[in-house]
């Protein structure tokens, strides 16, 4: 499918003119890697292009299309040894955070199951091995030298897995990103803005405690000292939620997720989890639970890193997408709750990030994943109460929408 010319420049502009920069856009002289592979190529280009007309640089990294018969990495994992499936270069990629300012990144997949039929542990084991990175990317971050940002590029694959015509799942692309509007840039900012004004109302409500109840939840989260509220800002295109890393230690309770989980190439359909003073004592799913269990299994994946919930008022996705960009945003009719197992969001911290040590880190309740993130989505309905500082309690999020 070929996207419309003047579609493909909005959408390079929403990336490159917004998104880098945490919502500000780039600015001139700024490196950015490019990420993509090659079924995104005109989206690619079109990035490309945007990058260079504002005075910027490009660093390439494109991909051969990830197809199961033609697949490097699937080879990699069925002959390679441990040695070749874990190896990562150490100074090249040092090279490439020290030499970038930005990262853009086309989620793009081919072949959905390109994976299937591939051991859930030697997947794991691959993608561990791109911890050490993560955790360059992260340091440079902290000291706010660095920014990434994520889109989609729809394919047929993709639409097939979400039980929609590509026309359809690109329909959802386009509608999410504003790409219809005359400027979405000046959109996506005037959307920012709201979503922050909701932000600044839960950050000054000084919120101890949250519970959230449904027909299939029960949960409560530990909001914890030494944390604030943040929103998307142009880390993802789109971005609707709003989020915060928990105090790990004070989940307990249960949530069932009625979103399909994508991990390690697998579908892992309703997710059910069972917490007990932070830890996940208990996990269930219908489809792949094998490979929730090895992702769990990993050190500290068994903990909550990131807690959100998305007005539906915001969203236009309407949709199952099958990709967690745009199902952790979805609007629908209950908008939605994604709890993250795995690594927290230490830029929830409200000081200075670079200052903080790992014990310190550690004694408050940020969790230390670098090897996982893993967002999985619920859009039943719900009701969210706060437990605030002063004793009292006020709900803030009903029917798919905060109520501050």
């Amino acid at each position: 499918m070929q996207l419309d010319e003047s579609l493909l420049k909005k959408y390079a502009q929403v990336m490159v003119l917004y998104a880098v920069n945490n919502g500000e856009g780039i600015r001139k002289g700024d490196t950015v890697l490019l990420t993509g592979q090659e079924c995104s190529r005109d989206l690619y280009v079109a990035i490309a292009k945007e990058i260079y007309a504002a005075g910027g640089h490009v660093i390439h990294n494109y991909h051969p299309d990830n197809i199961r018969d033609k697949s490097v990495s699937r080879f990699l994992l069925e002959n390679g040894s441990d040695e070749q499936i874990t190896f990562f270069s150490k100074p090249y990629w040092q090279g490439i955070v020290d030499a970038i300012d930005h990262i853009i990144f086309i989620i793009a997949e081919p072949d959905v199951h390109a994976f299937e039929g591939i051991a859930s542990s030697k997947i794991s084991m691959m993608n561990s091995a791109r911890a050490p990175y993560m955790a360059m990317r992260e340091k440079k971050e902290q000291e706010g030298r660095l920014s990434w940002t994520l889109c989609l590029y729809g394919t047929q694959s993709m639409a097939d897995e979400a039980g929609l015509s590509l026309d359809e799942y690109w329909e959802q692309i386009i509608e999410a990103c504003y790409l219809r509007e005359d400027d979405p840039v000046k959109k996506w900012k005037q959307v920012q803005h709201e979503i922050e004004t909701i932000k600044d109302k839960l950050v000054n409500l000084k919120i101890e405690k949250l519970f959230i109840k449904g027909a299939n939840i029960d949960l409560e989260i530990k909001i914890g000292s030494n944390r604030k509220w943040l929103s998307g800002g142009g880390k993802n295109i789109p971005s609707f939620e709003i989020f915060t890393s928990p105090d790990w230690r004070g989940t307990n309770g249960h949530i069932y997720f009625n979103q399909p989980l994508y991990y390690s190439g697998k579908r892992i359909s309703d997710v059910t989890l069972q917490f007990k003073d932070g830890l996940v004592v208990e996990s269930t799913a219908t489809e792949n639970a094998d490979a929730l269990k090895e992702m769990i299994a990993q050190e500290n994946a068994n903990k909550a890193g990131e807690f959100s919930l998305t007005d539906k008022r915001h969203s236009r996705i309407t949709k199952f997408m099958a990709t967690t960009l745009f199902d952790e945003n979805m609007g629908g009719d209950f908008g939605n709750t994604h709890i993250a197992l795995g690594n927290a969001y230490k830029d929830t911290f409200p000081g200075d990030m670079s200052a903080v040590t790992n014990d310190e880190w550690a004694a408050m309740g940020y969790n230390a994943c670098p090897k996982v993130h893993t967002d999985i989505i619920s859009t039943e309905n719900r009701i969210v109460t706060a437990l605030l500082s002063d004793g009292s309690s006020q709900v803030i999020y009903k029917d798919g929408m905060f109520m501050i």
